[in-house]
């Protein structure tokens, strides 16, 4: 049985071509049916994220056939020439292929390593193709056994700690002020993106009230309205600025929007209670005095930036410990996946010495007469115990052989010439 991988990646190819060789969540179980049909049969998974496109087969056929038939495949399913993806396109087999997939599922080939979005989008990809059958033993033990070392991967190492996106780290730090974000109150001053990112992060983890303020009062309501929150003018900003447990500063203002004095004013109306303050202008927004204030947290994206980059740094450190963990399991599973060669082998050689055996026990029990049911039992019962044990040994080390030598086939050959042995499919 030979496992291929043919695929793009954001490591490979522009973003315009991956978004054109995409399928959508819709298209996929047409996809997969159309991809069995053309292989007729075998196993097939697609892997389809905003990053890369990935196409999994385990199939009779050689490797090279088999590439060929997924560019086949990808060429008619979005009417492109394949001219036109094949520079991008990587292509492994046999122990490749599974490193390759292995990898992807522990978020070492992840534009951001060690996220944990891509385990559950192969997770997804998957299932989607154990529910329209186009999955075998092969790419069910392949996928299987890429779920566990992800599993390790996250349990033994520290590839996943620390986040490391301004948005993400903004909010650690959020909550390791505050402990519970659920309640707390938002205010967005400006509406760049960078802050409206930030503002999702946060209400994901279970901010509630949003106070938008802009200078031009219709931007505010406008970014207000999406998240169920209220518009004022940056004019009127120190009235509320007591209200807001974080502030998210991203405007575009030449020079500072808010100092010491209005800090102060803001903490003396809330009590003391502490404020977080998100500083991701360009200028900075808020005067870095600030940050001298009792309960005002101040970081600007500088700060925000440096945690990220420590966290990626402690990440790619992990790198070689994880590989040590996908190396073993490609090991294992390119073993197993090489004795599966053998199986046909054996099952043939069972077959004809249970043959023999029970063409033997029939002669036996003719002869010896009159036996009770329980002593036919017994010589079947032995019978059987004594083709297991020869068999035990040449099929242990048939699989060995098989996963030692490169010409298998001679092995398997041989085999079969000693024992008379039909071909075996």
């Amino acid at each position: 049985m030979t496992l291929v991988v043919s695929g793009l990646s954001h490591q490979t190819s522009e973003i315009a071509l991956r978004e054109r060789m995409t399928f959508s969540e819709e298209a996929l179980p047409g996809a997969l049916l159309r991809l069995r049909k053309q292989l007729e049969g075998g196993g097939a998974v697609i892997l389809s994220t905003c990053n890369r496109l990935e196409i999994y087969v385990s199939h009779a056929g050689s490797a090279d056939d088999l590439h060929h038939e997924i560019r086949q495949f990808c060429s008619a399913s979005h009417g492109l020439a394949e001219s036109e993806f094949l520079p991008s396109l990587y292509e492994y087999d046999g122990r490749e292929a599974v490193g390759h997939l292995f990898r992807v599922a522990s978020s070492l080939d992840s534009l951001v390593v060690g996220e944990g979005q891509i385990l559950g989008q192969v997770h997804d990809a998957y299932q989607l193709a154990q529910t329209e059958q186009s999955t075998d033993k092969v790419t069910n033990s392949l996928f299987q056994k890429a779920f566990g070392i992800a599993k390790r991967v996250r349990d033994k190492t520290d590839i996943g700690s620390g986040k490391v996106s301004i948005s993400s780290v903004a909010v650690d730090l959020a909550a390791s002020i505050f402990g519970d974000l659920s309640g707390k109150t938002v205010l967005v001053v400006g509406s760049g993106e960078m802050g409206e990112l930030t503002l999702k992060s946060l209400l994901d983890k279970g901010s509630e009230h949003v106070i938008v303020a802009n200078r031009t009062v219709e931007k505010a309501a406008e970014l207000a309205s999406r998240y169920d929150g209220e518009a004022v003018a940056l004019a009127n900003l120190s009235d509320r600025l007591h209200e807001a447990d974080i502030v998210i500063t991203s405007t575009g203002a030449p020079g500072t929007v808010l100092g010491e004095e209005n800090f102060h004013g803001a903490l003396r109306r809330r009590n003391n209670e502490p404020m977080f303050v998100i500083d991701i202008a360009m200028p900075r927004d808020v005067e870095a005095s600030v940050n001298d204030i009792d309960n005002v947290y101040l970081y600007d994206i500088d700060d925000l930036q440096e945690v990220a980059d420590q966290n990626m740094e402690t990440r790619r450190a992990e790198v070689d410990r994880c590989l040590e963990i996908v190396d073993e399991g490609v090991e294992q599973f390119s073993k197993w996946l090489s004795t599966l060669a053998a199986e046909p082998t054996i099952r043939s050689l069972s077959k004809e010495l249970n043959a023999i055996r029970e063409r033997e026990l029939a002669k036996t029990l003719t002869r010896l007469g009159t036996l009770t049911d329980k002593q036919r039992e017994e010589v079947d019962y032995l019978s059987k115990r004594i083709v297991n044990n020869i068999l035990q040994q040449p099929m242990s080390q048939l699989k060995r052989e098989v996963h030692d030598h490169h010409d298998s086939a001679n092995v398997l050959q041989l085999v079969r010439r000693l024992f008379g042995l039909k071909e075996s499919t």
